[in-house]
């Protein structure tokens, strides 16, 4: 009975293992401070054909193999469909002018880096003992990162339009398309001849060279008018339907013309790009995406076989150190070569030094076809899931490391800047992001003073290099508040995004016994109950206030003059402030 359920579903085992992993296993995991990514790695080495997978043991009668996935092969499948939406969203938020703009970084940066990182990756298999088929097809196979984790990586912390998110997903982005070349080379080693070999890379850059412009072409000219008609029917299965149609569709076709179906994707993506599609196809197509890259971060958990770190961990250890230190060392250099700062150039370097999920695809065709001895692929695959965890589990401590650099590099931190100078009369605005910069604005165009405190470098460089006067500094620490003059300022604005900077920034406020009015930025009305007692002159609510201003449109729109209208937001205004009053009596006065 149980085997006639699995053949009329097929990998339903899988699917379950996977839901328990996503529901039940991560968030564990999560609890002990490993993030979502590094969190599914895990899991999937616990479930997976070295894990759960291999165990020989029964419990109540019970395999404990069936608790595990032993056979990675279908699960890998359907988990590429997580890196495919994942293009196809990258694409959603460029566009075509923008993607020309870049065309330095990802034919110039990224195509260095593939030709240079695989010459000095065989190289040094050469030097280490491997043949030169050998040294060549793991030179080309290792030249690529991982895709999924960094781009991901970068997006939930927000900084994919950064200069060295721009620099990286250029360099991802060219290495996507030099997927097919690498393997086309691995397979010319299997016994091809090189006339064969040329000729198949003829034929796939006649492809790319013709699909390309077509699904550009024709994607505006027929998506366009098919979404109108669907978006007419307001039925959202429907929209859905055809998003996930167009989306598989164009990675079908640039898979069966020998390109990378995430290539295909992503050139959907930038088809949707300038539509008025674009916003809801994001809503409609992100949990896709979160679901299948889950999977297939789970099935890179997959794997990693926990035996090879037993049975030869210095070699696995010389290896990770290795890759990591040559594919470092080589963008390094590209990257200052090409004039990036070196704060961009070093986060770029280590962030890219992992092995991908598509070298994965180019080992298991080398050892398939005995281009690379299978001992020495087993040592590289298990190198590949350790690396992109350690992406993972580093990615933080890599930022703050460029901060540093930037700061000491480009931009002289606040302390070293006002030095000597007496400052009063002045506004301080800790952060200077989007709400940041448009105080600033404000007070520029009145001739108030003021000084700006922020912690992205590049973001101080770009507004230092406006004449602004913004700092480098964390508002959080007591000297850096000294240093502005913050006791002498006639008010100090806390824009951060980040609830607990605020928090800290008012309690330092407090132990420096500084009065001066702070107008804060709160997240809820909890947040902003806390920030009124710590000292809080004003708190705005981000939801609160935006919610009245689309009030007072909606007043307006239903006919109310526009004066009347804000008198009533007005009382709104003022009735929600008397609410957080009565939540603390004790508000400062």
């Amino acid at each position: 009975m149980e085997h006639e359920a699995t053949h009329a579903l097929p990998h339903l085992k899988e699917a379950l293992i996977f839901l328990v992993s996503a529901g039940v296993l991560v968030p564990i995991l999560q609890r002990f401070g490993l993030n979502p990514i590094l969190g599914y790695l895990v899991a999937g080495v616990l479930v997976g054909p070295f894990g759960l997978g291999s165990v020989r043991l029964e419990i109540a009668g019970l395999p404990l193999s069936e608790l595990g996935i032993p056979d990675i092969e279908g699960v890998r499948q359907i988990a590429e469909l997580g890196v495919v939406f994942l293009l196809f969203l990258i694409g959603l938020e460029l566009s075509g002018p923008r993607l020309w703009a870049m065309r330095r970084l990802v034919f110039g940066l990224g195509g260095l880096q593939v030709f240079a990182t695989a010459a000095a990756l065989a190289a040094a298999g050469v030097l280490a003992g491997l043949t030169a088929g050998a040294a060549i097809a793991i030179g080309a196979s290792l030249a690529l990162s991982s895709t999924a984790i960094v781009v991901q990586l970068l997006i939930s912390g927000g900084r994919l339009a950064s200069p060295p998110g721009q620099v990286m997903f250029s360099v991802l982005l060219m290495q996507d398309i030099a997927v097919v070349p690498v393997l086309l080379v691995i397979g010319s080693m299997a016994g091809g001849s090189e006339e064969a070999l040329i000729k198949s890379l003829v034929v796939s850059l006649a492809a790319a060279a013709v699909l390309v412009p077509a699904i550009l072409f024709l994607g505006r000219r027929v998506v366009g008018p098919v979404f109108h008609f669907v978006g007419a029917r307001r039925d959202r299965d429907m929209f859905t339907a055809a998003a996930l149609l167009v989306i598989i569709g164009t990675a079908t076709a640039t898979s069966m013309a020998g390109l990378s179906m995430a290539l295909g994707a992503f050139l959907a993506g930038l088809v949707f790009a300038d539509t008025e599609f674009s916003h809801q196809l994001e809503a409609e197509i992100a949990p896709f995406k979160g679901l299948l890259l889950g999977l297939f971060f789970l099935s890179v958990g997959m794997t990693i076989d926990p035996r090879v770190v037993i049975d030869a961990p210095l070699t696995l250890l010389a290896t990770i150190g290795g890759v990591i230190a040559i594919k470092a060392a080589v963008l390094l250099v590209l990257c200052l070569a090409m004039r990036q700062p070196l704060a961009v150039a070093v986060e770029s370097a280590l962030m890219l030094a992992q092995i991908g999920e598509f070298s994965l695809v180019g080992l298991a065709l080398a050892s398939s076809t005995h281009v690379v001895p299978l001992e020495v692929a087993r040592i590289l695959v298990v190198a590949s899931g350790i690396t992109m965890a350690l992406t993972t589990a580093l990615a933080g401590p890599i930022h703050a490391l460029a901060l540093r650099i930037a700061a000491r590099s480009s931009v002289a931190p606040v302390s070293a800047s006002l030095a000597g100078q007496h400052l009063s009369g002045h506004v301080v605005i800790a952060g200077f992001g989007r709400i940041g910069r448009a105080i600033g604005e404000l007070l520029d165009k009145r001739r108030i003073p003021y000084i700006a405190l922020d912690q992205n470098a590049t973001s101080v460089a770009r507004a230092r290099k406006a004449s602004k006067p913004v700092f480098f500094g964390d508002v959080r620490r007591a000297d850096v508040l000294t240093n502005v003059h913050a006791a002498d300022a006639v008010a100090i604005i806390l824009t951060m995004d980040d609830p607990s900077a605020n928090v800290a920034v008012l309690r330092n406020l407090r132990h420096l016994e500084i009065s001066t009015p702070v107008v804060a930025r709160a997240r809820d009305k909890v947040h902003a109950t806390e920030l009124y007692g710590l000292g809080a002159d004003e708190v705005v609510l981000e939801a609160f206030e935006a919610s009245l201003q689309m009030g007072e449109e909606t007043l307006v729109a239903l006919g109310f003059p526009r004066e009347a209208a804000h008198a009533m937001i007005g009382e709104e205004r003022e009735a929600g402030k008397r609410e957080l009053a009565t939540a603390l009596p004790r508000r400062r006065a």
